[in-house]
């Protein structure tokens, strides 16, 4: 089973003013500790962004969008169809302390369904779920429609939603679903201890 781990670094991060993918933390990029955890579990990583120079420094291939100013939906899609696997772990590039137990208690779940996707305190996180490649073409449907929600796509779909984490500490949980849109909760990151 190809696992293929996808940082979508994708956003105009409008409301931080900066990429927020390069803002660091703990002296390293928020996308390089987003790497480093995925690396846990595949060490095929790559990054989805209409910016490719931006993370030169990195050593992973950068795809750029097929289908323009069409938000994550569109970072999915290249995704799927640039990089051959068979299981997507995406990871988007605000959330710097993702836990890669949580993912792995995603993988445990995937039996023969599409699309794994968390759910922590009654929110769903469709950019921190597990995608097969055989969703692409649905994928593509949507996009050449124009419907670019996310979680419309889940109609058409296998989808297990989890919500249970036995075993993982609620500060865990915590940060792994955490995420910084704003420089207030940029403050707060740089507050948390790795």
């Amino acid at each position: 089973m190809h696992i293929c781990g996808v940082i979508l670094a994708g956003g105009k991060s409008s409301r931080m003013g900066t990429n927020k993918s390069l803002l660091p933390i703990n002296g390293k990029p928020t996308i390089q500790h987003i790497a480093e955890e995925l690396q846990k579990i595949t060490k095929d990583i790559i990054i989805i962004s209409n910016h490719p120079s931006d993370y030169d420094f990195l050593p992973f291939k950068i795809y750029e969008d097929r289908f323009l100013d069409k938000g994550p939906l569109a970072g999915i899609e290249s995704a799927l169809y640039y990089q051959p696997a068979d299981l997507y772990l995406f990871a988007a590039c605000d959330m710097p302390f993702i836990q890669a137990d949580i993912y792995q208690l995603l993988l445990a779940n995937m039996e023969d369904n599409d699309v794994i996707i968390p759910k922590y305190e009654e929110r769903i996180h469709p950019l921190a779920g597990i995608y097969r490649k055989t969703v692409l073409p649905y994928v593509q449907q949507q996009l050449s429609k124009d419907d670019l929600k996310v979680r419309r796509l889940f109609d058409y779909l296998k989808v297990k939603y989890v919500g249970d984490y036995p075993e993982i500490a609620g500060e865990i949980l915590t940060k792994h679903f955490f995420n910084m849109n704003k420089p207030e909760e940029y403050q707060k990151a740089l507050k948390y201890k790795e």
